[in-house]
């Protein structure tokens, strides 16, 4: 889960994932967008897989990447539990007694 929310820190990164939600483009594709060198967006397209968040394949001489949407649904599900979000009426917080129990 800090992977995941390590790589949306960035606001690059971020929108790399907006971009993403229409389906898969090249690295060459999404670098147009942003006015940043090309390491630098390898390193942000580095992030994001090191995350799971994307994965790259490589077709004819290009990267093309997809958005891996189940690794950031995971990891905010998670990240509500924890905080203890999105819990049905009764269900208890880790570290607590659901309500109604005693003892």
């Amino acid at each position: 889960m800090s992977k995941v929310f390590d790589a949306l820190s960035h606001p690059i990164r971020r929108e790399v994932l907006e971009l993403l939600k229409g389906g898969g483009m090249t690295a060459g594709d999404i670098a147009d967008y942003f006015p940043v060198s090309k390491p630098t967006m390898s390193g942000h397209f580095a992030k994001l897989k090191e995350a799971g968040l994307i994965q790259g394949e490589n077709r004819r001489g290009s990267v093309v990447y997809t958005l891996n949407m189940s690794t950031l649904e995971e990891a905010l599900h998670t990240f509500m539990g924890r905080m203890g979000l999105g819990r049905a009426e009764g269900e208890a917080r880790p570290g607590t007694k659901p309500q109604g129990e005693t003892q």
